[in-house]
């Protein structure tokens, strides 16, 4: 959106000229996943009441689960450090001239969801040897493809980039929100079996 506003125009035909209709789109779509993301985290917190005594196989699966989130943090430090040094050096100082901001998410943001989705890859075969539940390797599964789709985004720009990330967050809330009705219905099964 930031970048957007450079190509703002403030004329009156303000719905004909491609820069300001871009940035008419994204602000649509940041207010639109700004309220997805609460969504998404409200889904997260019903989650968290349902799982309230954890089994010693899931705190397993949380363990592994934080020891690549420990090995991610300096990867990700030495990624934007990479590419920090490749843009410095993209820098002409004698021309004065600066690198295009043009496909700005190319500095950091592809590697960074290259890296996610591969780890989410990595996290949905492991969490094979936990469970076999559906439910959950549908959740696992759809995250994935939630990653997928933002890696996408920044593949093309305009509205196109717009509609994959609010489709990719869209994407994730529904399969939350599916996951999240499904364990709920499995609770009160078995606790109505249990009660007769």
């Amino acid at each position: 959106m930031f970048k957007d506003l450079s190509a703002l125009e403030l004329t009156e035909n303000w719905f004909e000229i491609k820069g300001d209709l871009q940035f008419t789109y994204d602000l649509v779509a940041s207010l639109l996943l700004f309220y997805l993301i609460f969504l998404f985290q409200k889904q997260g917190e019903q989650k968290a009441v349902q799982q309230a005594s954890k089994k010693p196989i899931i705190e397993k699966f949380v363990k592994n689960k934080m020891l690549i989130a420990v090995i991610l943090v300096p990867l990700f430090f030495a990624i934007a450090l990479d590419t920090l040094i490749i843009w410095f050096k993209g820098i002409s100082l004698s021309l004065n001239e600066l690198p295009t901001f043009e496909r700005i998410n190319n500095l950091f943001f592809e590697q960074f969801f290259t890296v996610l989705i591969l780890v989410d890859v990595v996290l949905l075969l492991i969490s094979f040897f936990y469970t076999d539940q559906f439910h959950k390797i549908m959740r696992n599964s759809g995250f994935v493809i939630s990653t997928i789709l933002i890696r996408m985004s920044f593949g093309v720009s305009g509205l196109i980039s717009t509609i994959l990330i609010v489709v990719a967050v869209l994407f994730g809330l529904a399969i939350l929100t599916i996951h999240n009705k499904y364990e709920k219905n499995t609770l009160s099964n078995a606790n109505s079996d249990t009660n007769h």
